[in-house]
């Protein structure tokens, strides 16, 4: 019997965080919802070019160079979330509200003078709910096979990552030891062969034959979110130019929880499994935002923005754990047998944890406003990321490349174009009327699927495709001498294509995902309050 022996604290942890982390948590982490104050998001967000308010300071800086006094504000909102799932026969819907704070922000405007080029110097701080990571979803059904030979499940993926051990040396019906503790074994592969949910020896596919119809149910729960703290500076200068810089510090706290369950009842006793999954991961990074506004001509009505964000440079930690209960399943003796087995108790107590830094893509903002008088005032943008270019590294001083990680994100994700128009309509001087709208196109492309090495310790095997999402906006506001308050109401909407495992061919070739997809559409509503005052 080969045995692999162990190795060192520092040289474990390293292996581990290979096959670590994946792109469907670092899209979450790179992107952002449309969030901010009451009146940008009634405009749809469509302010870089118009600027004046709070929430450009993290869209295009040089829009607080627009204020003449100071401003302090705040924001409030609630949010109605709503999950639909649609798996061939079966339908859930889940539901979930929450208070939020979202906003809060101080602008100091300092005048130079009247007839020098620069006219003001501003500075700006802002906090805000960056992203908000809350989430509910479940799905059940019975899951068809491919023939009664080859029958869907999760199992298979596990096979497929012990076949991928194999080829590279390491063959897990082998192995001593605690297989948890060993950095060369993924944890799928580990959990499914101490509970006998296959058996590579028994057949060329090394699928230990369930029955062609498997019942399959699926919950998780997310919660957390990315909090960013903006500072900025900018210029006023002639009233035709204006520029400004933003350092943006953000702070991430998420956590994932999820059971998977698969059952098979015929024939007698019912047998089976479920496998829970605990993740959690926090952490902070920066970047740097830099823009302009221009007026193309003295009092010209029409401005044009442009704005460069770098990366994110995150510093990240992953903890994780799982719980496997497996029912009357044949062992290597012939004898059915249940159990359980917790990865946290196998471990002495402790979450696998590990460290990554994670470079975002660099962003690009182009926009127009458009004033008429003093009733109107139009703004478009277009934004650019292209996700593929996200980088993944190691956390320890060396920093060296996740190869893995880096190139999956650059064969499975693309560029995403975002579209934000918006209009603000003053009906009196006090009162306006706001509408806006947005589009954000996927990230992912079409073969993108939760692809997981040999040795990576991840356990929730479900990923959804998101397609493109829409905000669509509406807004009221008033503005009195010093006091103003604005409401603002935000649909956002977008379709999933959800898989609860990837399910290869039995060469572990990736083609195409055999199981049937899950439609899900994402249904929220938010409604915004922000109050502030000028002085």
């Amino acid at each position: 019997m080969k045995k692999i022996i162990s190795m060192a604290t520092l040289a474990l942890l390293v292996t581990i965080g290979v096959g670590a982390q994946n792109i469907y948590d670092a899209v979450k982490f790179s992107g952002n919802t449309l969030n901010g104050t009451a009146r940008f998001v009634g405009m749809g967000g469509a302010m870089g070019a118009l600027g004046g308010d709070i929430s450009t300071i993290g869209v295009n800086p040089a829009g607080i160079g627009i204020y003449r006094s100071n401003d302090a504000m705040t924001t409030f909102s609630f949010s109605a979330m709503e999950t639909k799932s649609d798996f061939l026969d079966s339908s859930f819907k889940k539901n979930k509200n929450r208070f939020q704070f979202d906003n809060i922000g101080l602008v100091f405007s300092n005048k130079i003078g009247e007839y020098t080029p620069l006219r003001y110097v501003n500075f700006g701080f802002s906090y805000k709910r960056n992203t908000s990571l809350n989430k509910l979803m479940s799905m059940a059904g019975d899951i068809p096979g491919v023939n009664d030979d080859y029958p869907l499940s999760q199992t298979n993926q596990m096979v497929n990552q012990a076949n991928l051990m194999y080829d590279v040396g390491y063959d897990i019906a082998t192995l001593g030891g605690n297989l948890l503790e060993d950095g060369n074994v993924g944890w799928l592969a580990a959990l499914g062969w101490m509970g006998w949910l296959y058996n590579p020896v028994e057949n060329a596919s090394g699928y230990i034959g369930h029955l062609p119809r498997t019942y399959s149910q699926f919950y998780s729960k997310e919660s957390g979110g990315i909090d960013e703290f903006n500072f900025n500076m900018s210029l006023n200068i002639s009233e035709r130019v204006y520029l400004g810089f933003t350092v943006g510090l953000y702070e991430i706290n998420y956590k994932k929880y999820s059971i998977y369950d698969e059952s098979y009842p015929a024939n007698g006793d019912p047998w089976g499994y479920s496998l829970e999954s605990w993740n959690k991961t926090d952490g902070s990074g920066f970047d740097l935002k830099l823009g302009a506004i221009v007026r193309p001509f003295e009092y010209s009505p029409l401005r044009i923005g442009v704005a460069i964000h770098t990366p994110t440079y995150y510093t990240l930690a992953h903890r994780t754990s799982a719980y496997l209960i497996y029912d009357n399943m044949e062992n290597d003796k012939g004898e059915m047998v249940s159990g359980e087995i917790d990865t946290y108790e196998k471990l002495g107590g402790k979450d696998a944890s590990f460290k990554y830094r994670l470079q975002t893509p660099w962003k690009y903002n182009f926009s127009l406003g458009y004033t008429i008088g003093a009733n109107l005032a139009l703004g478009a943008e277009y934004e650019y990321q292209d996700y593929s270019t996200m980088k993944f590294r190691y956390a320890d001083y060396q920093g060296g490349s996740m190869w893995w990680e880096t190139g999956t994100a650059k064969d499975m994700l693309k560029g995403v174009s975002t579209f934000r128009m918006g209009a603000e309509y003053k009906f009196v001087p006090e009162f306006a009327l706001r509408a806006g709208y947005s589009l954000s196109t996927s990230a992912y492309k079409d073969i993108a699927f939760k692809e997981l090495p040999e040795n990576s310790v991840i356990t929730d095997t479900d990923y959804a495709n998101t397609k493109a999402i829409s905000n669509y906006t509406f807004g009221f506001g008033y503005r009195g001498k010093n006091f103003y308050a604005d409401l603002a109401y935000r649909y956002n909407t977008y379709k999933e294509d959800f898989y609860a495992f990837y399910d290869a061919d039995v060469d572990h070739q990736y083609y195409e995902n055999r199981l049937p997809k899950t439609y899900m559409k994402n249904n929220n509503h938010q409604v915004l309050m922000t109050l502030g005052t000028r002085f």
